[in-house]
């Protein structure tokens, strides 16, 4: 993608900006570190418009829901339930959802824009909810909760999926039972963490009934990624990642290793949603904001490469998609981790998107992947193509 591309991309995500807050009640350190992960911590009525005011035919809560961090201490996390008012009695799928990259200040919470019209994907969304599907989105780590957003920290944002799955199970007003039929959805960072959702299932939540994860322009390897972006109009994307790893791993110093310029700039993106931050850290290289490259440091390196995906064969089948001309995570990165799970025996059906980038590749793939999640839950056959 070019300037013109990134034009596009910026319009797309501006949206995620000018985002309200909404009231809620603030969990507890103490309630977080009660209960098992996926109880909920508290409750309370919500709203989810695609554009503002439009109606969906749904009820919503707002949730605060045990998990556990990259370091495995336990912690609390914000996120949405969706239910379709449709009349259906009886259970019905649940899809876990994680969105690509809205920034790291809490306005940019997903949960802090359903109600308003103002989410990114929520027209995305949407199109679940058309099928009678229940979805719960997830805010992710220190997004809309106390502390940092952990950006990036993949056993982080995959956990906080299957909890948020959990949650929606265990919160009565929504009527899924403990053995409803789940699906796993999420492009972008939302395909690192659906990508990681799908290789801890079945060791951290083996009791869900994941029927599939479908995920897509997946950063599967970040310092792959990193390289890729560097002095490029992704580049900002690298120090929010930064800033994510240092928030999960504060031993890591990141300050320590930036110039006057790049603590300005990190301190902006703490705050900030997507669009701006964007602007802001476009066609910069790693040299320009730091004393010394902390990707070069072993320290760094152990812990990016913890966020790696393809170790670990997902128990349940995956519909894996990029776009050949993806600007901002190589399409090789995608085909690597295809491979790796491929090689571990997984069950995977691998699309390629032959024309557009990153930012339109969840758009124009979207109605596929929720297709192939359809026949997930009607019991059909896959077609593995490793």
């Amino acid at each position: 993608m070019r300037f013109r591309h990134l034009a596009v991309a910026l319009a797309a995500l501006a949206v995620s900006v000018a985002s309200p807050a909404t009231a809620g009640t603030t969990a507890t350190a103490a309630a977080a570190e009660t209960g098992r992960p996926g109880d909920i911590v508290d409750v309370a009525p919500s709203a989810f418009h695609p554009l503002p005011g439009q109606p969906t035919g749904t009820r919503a809560w707002k949730i605060h829901y045990r998990s556990t961090t990259a370091a495995g201490v336990p912690n609390t996390v914000s996120g949405t339930v969706i239910v379709p008012q449709d009349g259906r009695s009886g259970p019905r799928p649940l899809v876990t959802y994680a969105v690509g990259t809205v920034g790291m200040g809490d306005s940019c919470a997903p949960s802090n824009n359903l109600p308003y019209g103002t989410a990114m994907e929520a027209n995305l969304i949407q199109q679940l909810t058309l099928r009678g599907w229940a979805v719960v989105v997830t805010d992710y780590e220190g997004l809309g909760t106390p502390g940092v957003h952990t950006y990036t920290v993949g056993p982080s944002a995959g956990r906080a999926m299957l909890d948020a799955a959990r949650a929606a199970t265990r919160l009565p007003e929504a009527g899924l039972p403990a053995d409803t039929p789940v699906g796993v959805m999420g492009y972008s960072q939302g395909g690192q963490a659906s990508s990681w959702a799908a290789e801890l299932q079945g060791s951290y939540a083996p009791e869900l009934k994941v029927k599939g994860t479908a995920t897509g322009g997946v950063p599967a390897d970040l310092m792959k990624v990193a390289d890729f972006n560097n002095g490029s109009y992704g580049s900002g994307l690298i120090f929010m990642a930064a800033a994510g790893q240092d928030a999960a791993f504060p031993e890591l110093r990141l300050d320590s290793y930036l110039n006057p310029a790049g603590k300005a700039l990190v301190a902006g993106m703490k705050e900030g949603c997507v669009a701006l931050d964007a602007i802001a850290g476009s066609f910069k290289r790693i040299s320009d904001l730091t004393t010394r490259n902390p990707l070069e440091q072993p320290d760094w390196q152990a812990r990016l490469e913890q966020s790696r995906l393809g170790r670990t064969a997902p128990a349940a089948p995956v519909y894996q998609y990029h776009a050949l001309g993806d600007e901002l995570i190589p399409y090789a990165v995608g085909r690597q981790l295809r491979s790796e799970w491929c090689a571990k025996g997984a069950d995977v059906e691998w699309q390629t998107i032959w024309a557009g980038e990153h930012v339109s590749g969840v758009i124009t793939h979207s109605l596929a992947a929720g297709n192939w999640l359809a026949d997930r839950f009607a019991g059909r056959p896959t077609h593995a193509d490793c």
